[in-house]
C-alpha cells in the first residue's frame, strides 16, 4: 500500500492535502467524511518554524534507511510532541531519513496544519486511532491523563502502521532526544519482540496489587521469567513480530481480566508487563532518563540519575512545559525548554 508523504506546499495546498492524507487504521480514508471539526478549543498554541535540517554525507536515501517513529498527537500534548520532534532533528546525523508516524484519536485539520507550519520539512504520516477498539477495556487508574484512549493505541501499532513497515520506535510526548536517534533504532533485539531500557531495581511487586500476588493462579503469571520493570513510553518494537505472535491479543486479554477482577492500577503499562516483562532485549539506561515529571500524584521535582544521557523523559505528574509557564520550574525542566517551539506572547513583542 502506497504511504503518502506530505512535501513542502503553499498554504492554500495544505488544507487540501489534510482532507486527503489523513489514514485510518492501516486504509486510506477520504477525510471529507471525517475531519470536521477543528480542536475543541480551537486554541492550539502557536509555534514557531523550526530550521530545516539535512543529512549529512554520510546518509542513505533508501527506504530501507529510513527510522521509523511513532507518537500520539494530542492538541493537550502538542507542546511537547513540537519539543520531543525537534530534538530529534537536531541530534540526528541523517534527519531526513526520520519517518513519524502520528496517531491521533479526533480528527482535526488544526492539528495537521500546526505540524507543517512548525516543520515545513518533516515526513510524516497521520493516523486516525479509533478510540472504539477500547471503548470498554479501559479501567480507571490512579490518574485521569492515564485513561485516555489515546494512551492505549500503542497496543495497536502493528494493525495501524503498514506492512512495510517492519521496525518501529514508539515514544512518548513528554520528553527529548539529546543523542542520534539511530542508535536506538540500530539495537540488536535478539529475536525479541520488543527493546527497552529495564529497570530490575524497581520494586515489581509494586505494579499490582495485593488481589494479584495473593492468588494461587495469577502469581504464577512470571513463572520461568526474570520480570524487571520497563517504561512503555520508550520501545523499539519489531512490528513483524507483535502482529505475528498476536501481541495485541494477548495485551487485551489482560486488559478485559482486569475489569472482571482488579489487579492493578497503573493504565496501560501494566498489561505490557504481563506480557512481556521478562522477556525484552535490554536496552542501555541511557535511553530512559525517566521519572523527571514526578510521581503520578504530586509531581515533585527529581534529580538526574548518575550516568550518560541520550533520552530525558518527563514521565509523571509534572510536565516541563506546565511548571515553566508557571514560572516554578524544576531544574531538571530548563533542560527541557531550549527544545520549546512555542510562541509565547513575549515572542511576538520581540518580533
Amino acid at each position: 500500500m502506497a504511504l503518502w508523504r506530505f512535501s513542502t506546499l503553499t498554504a492554500s495546498l495544505l488544507g487540501l492535502l489534510s482532507f486527503l492524507f489523513l489514514r485510518h487504521s492501516a486504509t486510506a480514508i477520504r477525510v471529507s467524511t471525517v475531519i470536521h471539526n477543528p480542536s475543541p478549543t480551537n486554541l492550539l498554541p502557536s509555534f514557531r518554524e523550526a530550521p530545516a535540517f539535512r543529512n549529512g554525507d554520510s546518509c542513505g536515501s533508501k527506504e530501507a534507511d529510513q527510522i521509523h517513529i511513532a507518537m500520539t498527537l494530542d492538541a493537550n500534548y502538542l507542546r511537547g510532541t513540537m519539543a520531543a520532534v525537534l530534538s530529534m532533528l537536531q541530534h540526528s546525523t541523517c534527519p531526513e531519513n526520520l519517518s513519524f508516524h502520528f496517531l491521533c484519536a479526533h480528527s482535526d485539520t488544526e492539528l495537521v496544519s500546526s505540524i507543517r507550519s512548525t516543520f515545513p520539512y518533516l515526513n510524516f504520516t497521520i493516523y486516525l486511532f479509533d478510540s472504539s477498539r477500547v471503548r470498554g477495556k479501559i479501567s480507571k487508574s490512579i490518574r485521569q491523563a492515564l485513561d485516555q484512549p489515546l494512551n492505549y493505541a500503542r497496543i495497536y501499532l502493528a494493525d495501524i502502521l503498514p506492512a512495510d513497515v517492519k521496525r518501529v520506535i514508539y515514544l512518548d510526548s513528554d520528553l527529548v532526544v539529546v543523542d542520534d536517534i539511530e542508535k536506538l533504532w540500530g539495537v540488536d533485539m535478539e529475536d525479541k519482540v520488543l527493546a527497552a531500557p529495564e529497570y530490575c531495581h524497581a520494586n515489581f511487586t509494586y505494579y499490582f496489587n495485593e488481589a494479584f500476588w495473593s492468588d494461587s493462579v495469577l502469581n504464577k503469571t512470571f513463572q520461568g521469567r526474570n520480570p524487571c520493570y520497563f517504561n512503555t513510553g520508550v520501545m523499539v518494537v519489531d512490528v513483524e513480530k507483535w502482529r505475528n505472535g498476536g501481541y495485541t491479543k494477548k495485551v487485551e486479554e489482560w486488559m478485559a481480566f482486569q475489569k472482571q477482577k482488579r489487579i492493578y492500577h497503573l493504565g496501560s503499562l501494566p498489561p505490557f508487563l504481563l506480557v512481556l516483562a521478562g522477556n525484552i532485549k535490554a536496552v542501555n539506561h541511557r535511553w530512559n532518563q525517566h521519572g523527571l515529571g514526578g510521581d503520578n500524584f504530586e509531581g515533585k521535582c527529581r534529580s538526574l540519575h548518575p550516568g550518560p544521557i541520550s533520552l530525558l523523559h518527563w514521565s509523571g505528574k509534572g510536565k516541563p512545559w506546565l511548571r515553566l509557564d508557571s514560572r516554578k520550574p524544576c531544574v531538571v525542566d530548563h533542560l527541557w525548554a531550549p527544545y520549546d517551539l512555542y510562541r509565547s506572547s513575549r515572542h511576538f513583542l520581540e518580533e
